[in-house]
């Protein structure tokens, strides 16, 4: 057990959990490895109640209150809080062509609504990271596990939808976490099941997959995509490639926010938990995530990891800093902003 929790010596990883409120197994193995912070999923999620307190569990099993909570809360079919009790929202495609059709002048204008309305349900929890926008550019040909979770397919409108769904996230006190960097819009398998392998020439990536990334390079927080790309790394997909992230990710796009991993346990990489996690961190990755909360995986992905870099917690701070200087101070009113989001996508969304 570490003889002092703070964000000084956690472990670079965030783990999920198994139910609705923390066993004593799972109490007892985060305070033990102290990581960064957390991730909720469906599973994890049933009343406002229950999750404020599952919120405040977690952030107590490592003496934190600041340690961060993520959840993956697009809309559409990636929503981790569900309707009856909270509003179904489009996913990030419905919202652009419905509001295209009604108000195409104002769609920056409905998605930064979206996002601010999400912002606002998740600040009533405690959940203070949101993993989104998708900068994904659909490819035609290309696995459904992006679909609709894309904004457009040109590049350049991903990146104003993109640019919208971070201000309305920071307004509200959220973290955006901008993904699948390099790009996962070219992928024609589920990298969930089996790994996809990128062939298109590196002009086309540079000037369609890599553009939103580049353009939104400066905001805090990125995930990884496992996506091998043979044109830069023949041997390894882009979450263990030194090869990426050092000169596509740090270079030709030039991020250099927290790098956080897809979920480790996706069967798109290969190796033990620990060879996963270890290989992540060495090529270049600042976190590891882990999201399914199964004890055996988690102690070996917590063996693959260490303490957090000198740099990664730069880059955590300077997101901190970021975060705090855009949230709105003025009050929002939340039915009006659903009421307006209503008008421009033409009708309720739910």
């Amino acid at each position: 057990m570490r003889p002092e929790h703070g964000p000084n010596n956690s472990s670079a990883v965030i783990f999920g959990c198994l139910g609705t409120s923390l066993s004593d197994d799972e109490r007892r193995f985060y305070r033990d490895c102290n990581p960064l912070g957390f991730i909720l999923f469906a599973r994890n999620c049933e009343t406002p109640e229950q999750i404020y307190a599952l919120v405040n569990e977690m952030r107590a099993s490592v003496g934190r209150d600041d340690a961060p909570v993520l959840i993956d809360q697009e809309g559409g079919r990636v929503q981790r809080l569900k309707p009856p009790i909270w509003s179904q929202y489009l996913s990030a495609r419905q919202l652009v062509e419905r509001t295209r059709s009604a108000h195409p002048q104002d769609l920056a204008k409905a998605v930064y609504l979206n996002a601010r309305l999400i912002a606002s349900d998740l600040a009533e929890l405690g959940i203070d990271v949101n993993c989104t926008p998708v900068l994904d550019v659909p490819d035609a040909g290309s696995h459904a596990v992006v679909g609709d979770r894309a904004y457009s397919d040109d590049p350049l409108e991903v990146t104003v939808m993109g640019r919208s769904v971070c201000d309305g996230m920071f307004a509200g006190g959220i973290m955006p976490v901008i993904k699948h960097i390099p790009g996962h819009g070219r992928a024609r398998v589920d990298s969930h099941e089996e790994l996809p392998v990128v062939t298109a020439p590196v002009s086309e990536l540079e000037q369609v997959d890599f553009t939103p990334f580049r353009q939104l390079a400066d905001m805090p927080w990125g995930m990884t995509c496992h996506l091998m790309y043979p044109a830069f790394d023949p041997e390894h997909p882009a979450t263990h490639s030194k090869i990426i992230i050092k000169d596509i990710i740090r270079g030709f796009i030039g991020f250099d926010g927290v790098l956080c991993t897809d979920d480790l346990s996706m069967k798109a990489l290969g190796g033990s938990f620990r060879e996963k996690s270890e290989r992540a961190l060495a090529a270049g990755c600042d976190l590891a995530l882990h999201c399914n909360g199964d004890m055996v995986e988690m102690t070996a992905v917590a063996e693959g990891v260490g303490a957090l870099t000198n740099t990664s917690l730069s880059r955590l701070k300077r997101g901190e800093i970021m975060r705090n200087q855009r949230r709105d101070s003025n009050s929002f009113d939340i039915q009006a902003a659903r009421v307006r989001l209503d008008e421009l996508t033409g009708g309720p969304v739910g």
